[in-house]
């Protein structure tokens, strides 16, 4: 959570959320989280963990041109019921499947590539914060890879406030949730709300489903599909994008270190759940917390938590040479940032990819 939340927290600078809407999109978050968890656990008695999902945040923060808030709370809206929508038309789930891994995997590392560079804009104006930050995660990540970031945060916010960079901290304080109506634009809604959807169901749910399959387990794909779009859809009016399977904690859940027995694992799903639903009591002081940090710290968190994920991207999109020039035309489009009617650029960078996969393919018949 600590390289994840500071994605989240760009999100929410991004679409120019107020101090009381970013808590309570943190807060919902953590309810969507504890729910989804709660309930598909106890009812399948499979450790099925729920988290939000860090590439969304990623999208949110990496597209510009979103008019408002509630523009943003209205894609949310309908990537919510695009993901109901696929646990009930089983067609549609298929043809998300049929998108190249290639070319949902280069969507991805160009929406990831965006937030790892903004990290070094920083470089300029805080070079005593940021390079030591690089340097002490290349060493963490060699003796700590699972603890890099959360080592990078802490450290960094030791050297922030030796540096005099740190703002008063906030008292402890419960969150309170606040309702938005969202604003239905159109731009909006194709350019962040329908790749919002195709990269929670990509690179989110797809791999969730993967995992708790390699570890002995067959979920019901429709009523995880339901439960955590409903608990996206439900969230979304407080301002929280999607929530969905994990990968990374199920991948920790459903081992051997939840539970030598396979067939308890499921436990690990309500503590799950529980310190979440308290995350989401205290968002608040959470988000106050993180607020009283400086950018160049939030950035180089967000920045270098993403560098994994950025490569293991990078690496999927381009390691088949039949649909590599279709893969690096989607990561080209999608890195640039260039908004065409209004649409940002990771819909054109899908577009454009699956447009020269078709062509390339049509051309070799």
């Amino acid at each position: 959570m600590g390289g994840a939340l500071p994605v989240v927290l760009a999100a929410t600078q991004a679409v120019g959320a107020t101090p009381e809407q970013t808590a309570s999109w943190v807060s919902g978050l953590g309810i969507a989280t504890a729910v989804s968890a709660l309930i598909l656990s106890v009812r399948y008695r499979m450790p099925i963990i729920a988290a939000w999902s860090t590439p969304g945040a990623a999208l949110i923060a990496s597209t510009p041109g979103v008019p408002s808030f509630a523009a943003a709370v209205g894609a949310f809206v309908l990537a919510a019921v695009l993901i109901l929508l696929t646990a009930a038309i089983r067609p549609l789930g298929r043809l998300i499947e049929r998108i190249p891994a290639s070319i949902a995997a280069a969507m991805l590392a160009g929406i990831l590539l965006r937030l790892v560079m903004a990290m070094f804009e920083h470089v300029p104006t805080a070079p005593l914060l940021v390079l030591p930050l690089l340097v002490l995660f290349l060493v963490a990540r060699a003796f700590l890879p699972t603890l890099a970031s959360l080592v990078v945060l802490v450290a960094g916010a030791l050297l922030a406030w030796s540096l005099g960079l740190v703002k008063p901290l906030p008292s402890l304080g419960l969150s309170t949730l606040v309702v938005t109506e969202p604003v239905w634009d159109v731009a909006t809604l194709v350019g962040l709300g329908v790749p919002l959807y195709l990269v929670t169901m990509a690179s989110q749910n797809l791999p969730g489903f993967a995992v708790l399959r390699a570890s002995g387990y067959q979920p019901p794909a429709a009523p995880v599909l339901a439960v955590t779009g409903a608990a996206s859809l439900g969230t979304a009016f407080v301002g929280s994008h999607t929530s969905n399977l994990a990968a990374i904690s199920a991948a920790i859940c459903t081992g051997p270190d939840a539970h030598p027995d396979p067939a308890k694992r499921w436990m690990a799903g309500p503590f799950y759940a529980f310190f979440w639903a308290v995350f989401a009591l205290f968002g608040a002081s959470v988000v106050g917390l993180f607020d009283a940090l400086p950018p160049a710290l939030l950035a180089t968190v967000a920045g270098t938590a993403l560098l994994g994920s950025t490569a293991g991207a990078l690496g999927s999109a381009l390691s088949g040479e039949q649909d590599r020039l279709a893969a690096a035309g989607t990561l080209a489009v999608t890195v640039s940032g260039v908004s065409l009617l209004g649409i940002g650029s990771a819909f054109w960078g899908l577009v454009i990819g699956l447009l020269i996969l078709g062509i390339d393919r049509f051309l070799k018949r």
